[in-house]
């Protein structure tokens, strides 16, 4: 086991969602280059660490920004509207490949091309954000990777921290289809240990703070999944849970590294590497996104922050 100790997003303007590659974000195209357009929904630890493994994993196969690939990396800052803009974009810039970071993303590209091959990366269930006819043969221009945590074992890593608990808050944002999956499979998790639940459901990062003190008095801990606009956000959730000494057990470390106490959960950095290895399966002509399975992640990990422990006085069991 890792235990660590820690201690408004701007509309993407249309200029430069459509203007060509800039020196900061990619390279210029050569002939002899593959050009891979990658649009993640939002930065945050979790999505940076995916992007970070994709480029890396490539690098590691032979395949270098501004040597035999050329990378263009759009941020749509947790807009859709800029995600249908990027996919605009690349599909006219005729990018060879495309790596999609998080569901709205992915589904913004996917609605608009049926050629370019797509990867993605960070979406729970593919077949239910509508991008694969099967997660075991996509059928479709569509391949990657899951991000799927082990929900089930995060409720009863809850129940195992914090024993006396009785009501579980669930914070989620209802517009992100992922989100809408996870909190269904944490609901029937808590059935099954014993827990009742309060959701708590966003859509807008405003909305954020707000929820999360209107439970408080009513729950007993906060379980978070891999959400990509509380993760943006868990700083606010974290600020209302530390005060009212409320555990939050969180979808990734990455919101444990800002204030969660603890998850058992997935590599985003490994996640992307592996999806570059089927990125490259493509570049090779080896494999076509149609044939190419959904891949998980197998280990889990688990992590801690001591800190935010102290903080809200919980005894991390010993054999954590």
């Amino acid at each position: 086991m890792k235990k660590i100790i820690f201690v408004a997003a701007a509309i993407l303007s249309c200029a430069i969602a459509l203007s060509g590659c800039n020196e900061k974000n990619s390279s210029k195209k050569a002939d002899n280059q593959v050009k891979i357009g990658i649009i993640q929904l939002v930065e945050h630890e979790a999505l940076d660490a995916a992007r970070n493994g994709f480029i890396d994993g490539l690098k590691a196969a032979g395949y270098v920004d501004g040597e035999n690939i050329a990378i263009d990396f759009q941020n749509a800052q947790n807009e859709q509207a800029n995600c249908v803009t990027i996919a605009s974009k690349f599909i006219n810039d005729k990018c060879d490949m495309i790596f999609a970071i998080a569901t709205p993303a992915a589904q913004a590209v996917a609605n608009l091309t049926k050629d370019i091959p797509i990867l993605i990366t960070a979406v729970t269930d593919p077949l239910t954000a509508n991008l694969v006819k099967s997660n075991e043969k996509p059928e479709t221009n569509v391949t990657g990777t899951s991000d799927l945590t082990p929900v089930a074992a995060q409720i009863s890593l809850l129940k195992k921290i914090t024993p006396n608990a009785k009501t579980v808050g669930l914070l989620f944002c209802s517009s992100e289809a992922n989100s809408v999956f996870q909190i269904d499979l944490a609901k029937k998790a808590c059935e099954e240990n014993g827990l009742e639940y309060i959701e708590g459901s966003v859509s807008n990062s405003n909305e954020i703070q707000q929820v999360t003190q209107s439970l408080v008095g009513k729950v007993d801990a906060f379980y978070v999944p891999t959400d990509n606009m509380l993760a943006a956000g868990i700083a606010n959730v974290a600020m209302v849970a530390t005060e009212a000494k409320l555990p939050i057990i969180c979808g990734e470390s990455g919101m444990v590294n800002n204030g969660g106490l603890a998850t058992y959960g997935i590599n985003y950095y490994e996640l992307g590497k592996q999806t570059a290895t089927q990125a490259v399966k493509i570049i090779k002509g080896e494999a076509k996104p149609a044939d190419m399975p959904i891949e998980y992640l197998q280990n889990c990990e688990l992590k801690v922050n001591e800190e935010v422990a102290k903080k809200i006085g919980i005894e991390v069991p010993a054999d954590l």
